[in-house]
């Protein structure tokens, strides 16, 4: 049975987040980790979210691995295609948003597609091509402190055409609140004047219905989950999707950990109330660079000595200062990849333990996680918190429970709700 809609996101956690979007509005959906090997039995579904790790790459990378994912999700019989990004544009003016958008344009060939990061029951919105992030700008939220994608510049008309090298144009809200039919005129009219790509005003959750209606029309549209659910609501209406999910494994009595790699105030404050609950230890990169091997058999014995007892909780966060004093001290990428890289090798040493209930915050992190452990896909769950849905593996040597967390989602209690879901 051919797939309804294919999603290419760039990050496991946006993957996460967008497969659970999904589901809820009515589609069968599996999320799979990169593209899945010829010997991978895909699932009786209706959406599938191909998760890359291709945000914050060489955007000729990017750009490499995007196609792949298109041609194997075309391969499926996939009626339309969405490039999922992340609800705060993360990107530089290199990329990788633009560069990609602008390969898989070259595939489909529509002449002016649809572009919004916006999700407005997340408190993302978009009025007059400019990112709010609650109630201020994108430039002014703590996005701008990213340690790999700052964000300096609100107004994603800017942005992406400093990224891209098609025309970029805007649809504005007093358009799309009349209607498919008047934001259907705006596109048309907009792909007359030679504009390719257009970001839609999002500001209320209305809005999501005449843009995902709109968006399903053509091959190809680039946004975050709110515009996966206005995309999903489009097929449901048109009798597409499906009501039967395989049911995810009873994991209660199973060892239970968390990794944090996240440096955003809400992993911040999370990890801080999980700290009443569980024991958590708190990595020191400058203790990992010095002596990483001696370093993280220290802390994966710290974690043996505890498991038998309860969840436990690493954590490697630092508030926006620390983590600027670091990066001048071992260079921006360098202490990026040793923590990745150090979760991922405390992750295999985990389950390894036994541990068959992980919760991992942070996109970076969570994708060097699942990369280490070769999960091939996931079949999606309950929801824990908005945009972060339980995974139960699929494909994968042992059968577990993950969630995978962008650092900027879920309440003060995160950790606790998602190991209460997982019991």
């Amino acid at each position: 049975m051919a797939i309804v809609l294919g999603c290419i996101a760039d990050d496991y956690t946006g993957a996460s987040d967008l497969a659970n979007t999904l589901k809820k509005a009515g589609l069968r959906t599996v999320q799979t980790i990169g593209v899945p090997a010829a010997a991978y039995r895909l699932p009786d579904v209706d959406a599938v979210v191909l998760s890359l790790k291709s945000r914050s790459i060489d955007p000729a990378k990017a750009v490499a691995l995007s196609l792949d994912a298109y041609a194997w999700l075309k391969g499926q019989g996939a009626e339309h295609i969405l490039f999922k990004i992340c609800s705060t544009f993360d990107s530089t003016d290199r990329g990788n948003i633009g560069p990609v958008m602008d390969a898989l344009l070259e595939k489909t060939g529509d002449d002016c597609i649809i572009v919004t990061p916006a999700f407005p029951e997340t408190k993302r919105t978009v009025y007059m091509g400019n990112l709010f992030v609650g109630h201020v700008p994108l430039n002014e939220s703590p996005l701008k402190d990213h340690p790999l994608n700052p964000m300096h510049d609100s107004n994603l008309v800017r942005v992406l055409q400093r990224q891209s090298k098609h025309q970029i144009g805007l649809a504005e809200l007093a358009t799309v609140t009349k209607g498919a039919a008047a934001l259907r005129a705006r596109l048309k009219e907009l792909g007359r004047d030679g504009v390719r790509a257009a970001v839609a005003d999002t500001v209320f959750d209305a809005d999501l219905g005449p843009i995902g209606e709109v968006a399903a029309e053509a091959r190809l549209s680039v946004g975050a989950s709110g515009l996966g659910l206005g995309l999903a609501q489009a097929f449901v209406k048109r009798g597409k999707g499906g009501q039967s999910d395989a049911a995810l494994a009873r994991l209660g009595a199973s060892a239970a950990a968390c990794l944090a790699g996240s440096c955003s105030q809400a992993t911040l404050g999370q990890v801080t109330a999980a700290e009443k609950i569980m024991p958590v230890f708190r990595l020191d990169p400058a203790d990992l660079m010095s002596r990483r091997a001696a370093y993280l058999d220290e802390v994966s014995q710290w974690a043996a000595d505890r498991l038998a007892k309860g969840p436990i909780l690493i954590a490697s966060t630092a508030t926006p200062d620390r983590v600027r004093a670091l990066q001048g001290q071992f260079g921006q990428a360098e202490i990026g990849h040793a923590i990745e890289q150090a979760m991922a090798d405390l992750a295999e040493r985990l389950v390894e333990k036994g541990v068959r209930r992980l919760v991992v915050a942070g996109g970076e992190t969570s994708g060097a996680v699942v990369d280490r452990l070769g999960v091939p896909g996931f079949v999606v769950g309950p929801e824990i918190a908005a945009g972060v849905p339980v995974l139960g593996t699929s494909g994968y040597r042992h059968e577990m429970l993950m969630a995978l967390k962008s650092g900027n989602f879920g309440g003060p209690d995160f950790f606790a709700d998602a190991l209460k879901l997982m019991a």
